[in-house]
Order: C-alpha cells, then sequence, then structure tokens
C-alpha cells in the first residue's frame, strides 16, 4: 500500500518530517517496484538516514575523504 500525505508507517511515527518524507519516497518506489511492503517501511528509513547522513557531513571532512581516495588511486598507478 504506497503512502501519501501525511499517511506513513507507523513505524515512521517518531521520525523528523524531512527523514520520514524521503523514506516514504522510497518505500514507494521500492513498493512500484515489487518489494514487500515490510521490506520497503525497513529500507526505506535505511537509506533516507544515510542520504541525510551523508548530505549533512561538512565540505571540510568531504573534502578531506575525497583527497585520501584521490591520493589512494593515484598512488597505485605508475607515471
Amino acid at each position: 500500500m504506497p503512502w501519501y500525505n501525511g499517511d506513513f508507517p507507523p513505524s515512521y511515527k517518531n521520525q523528523p518530517v524531512k527523514l520520514r518524507r524521503k523514506a516514504v519516497e522510497i518505500a514507494n518506489n521500492l513498493l512500484e517496484n515489487g518489494a514487500d511492503e515490510g521490506i520497503a517501511i525497513a529500507t526505506g528509513l535505511k537509506r533516507a538516514r544515510e542520504f541525510f547522513a551523508k548530505k549533512e557531513k561538512p565540505k571540510k571532512e568531504r573534502g578531506k575523504e575525497e583527497k585520501r581516495k584521490e591520493g589512494f588511486i593515484l598512488s597505485h598507478f605508475t607515471f
């Protein structure tokens, strides 16, 4: 059963509004693609949390992480 306009699974009840909206969006997409309702609910919440965790990382930390990845990649090639 897809969720719309403030209708959401009970397990989303105590989540922040923006997280809940994103989780519902993801869960509805999973349902459209044939996932079971329970799996869609759990996966939607997990992926929404991951989405906002990545989005809210400070820019300074993201820059360091990208440089580390870049250095790792470049260190494995010979020029």
